[in-house]
């Protein structure tokens, strides 16, 4: 049966689609893989993504998606599905949400892709009650296309995940191997929380056998204080299953406590809502 630890894109033999049950949703999360080559445009320290490279996805056969998408449905919902592989505490279905082995929006049918997944959701009878999730490093919104894709998302009634998980220029390099812009991650932000209800995601872990210091987690608030009203809260969450990158003998997960003792400092400091998942 399916674990939380268990989050293989081929679990159910297909190309795109992949169910996993997610501790953050609550149930079972119906995942939608674009980067079908592993390769993404940022490199986190802690990614579950065996033979990672850098880059975008090859083109979509959005068609294929969508067949894929159907049939999982018609198990999940009509099948044996359910019984057969998911834990009685966790059957139901909680979302679906583009995430897959890299940057869901950095492929050019991005767009074409959610708005293909929210029709089949309709067909199903599933619209306004198994909702639409993008989960996201934002680092592509400056794309019309990308705008265009949330946009669905929001009409749909939807959500966006937005990763940060840290907010000084050596930590984001050391812990997703990207340049750090403090007023472009804001922008991109505001724009991605005007098209559709965003959460912030957070990933909070030690590294080299160190917890984030307080100098890590003021540069955190300082930067999304100016941005509270624009989001719907935060999901700090911990490390659940072993990063397959060469840094994951340096990463080591935070106890309970730590993540508590953390989300009540952000409450504290920038009064937006924290929800924790060590």
């Amino acid at each position: 049966m399916l674990t939380i630890e268990d989050h293989r894109r081929d679990s159910a033999g297909f190309r795109y689609v992949y169910p996993v049950i997610s501790r953050r949703a609550g149930g079972v999360s119906v995942g939608i893989n674009l980067n079908v080559n592993n390769a993404c445009n940022w490199a986190c320290v802690y990614c579950q993504v065996d033979n990672l490279t850098r880059g975008g996805p090859p083109p979509v056969d959005v068609e294929r998606l969508v067949r894929e998408l159907d049939e999982f449905l018609e198990d999940a919902l009509h099948g044996d599905f359910m019984a057969r592989e998911v834990p009685s505490e966790a059957r139901r279905l909680m979302d679906v949400a583009f995430s897959g082995n890299g940057e869901p929006t950095s492929a050019a049918e991005f767009p074409a892709t959610v708005a293909a997944v929210r029709a089949v959701l309709e067909r199903h009878g599933l619209a306004g009650s198994v909702p639409l999730r993008l989960i996201t490093n934002g680092s592509l919104l400056h794309r019309p296309a990308v705008q265009d894709g949330i946009r669905i998302i929001g009409e749909a009634g939807g959500e966006v995940w937005f990763k940060i998980d840290r907010a000084t220029a050596a930590e984001v390099e050391i812990i997703n191997g990207v340049p750090f812009d403090a007023d472009r991650v804001r922008r991109n932000l505001q724009s991605c929380a005007a098209l559709a209800a965003t959460w912030i995601q957070t990933c909070w872990f030690a590294l080299d056998g160190a917890a984030p210091d307080a100098t890590a987690r003021d540069a955190y608030c300082a930067l999304l204080k100016p941005v509270a009203a624009s989001v719907a809260g935060i999901h700090l969450y911990g490390l659940a299953r072993p990063s397959l990158q060469p840094a994951a003998p340096r990463l080591r997960r935070l106890d309970q406590e730590a993540l508590d003792r953390f989300a009540d400092e952000i409450q504290r400091k920038t009064g937006i809502k924290v929800s924790v998942s060590p």
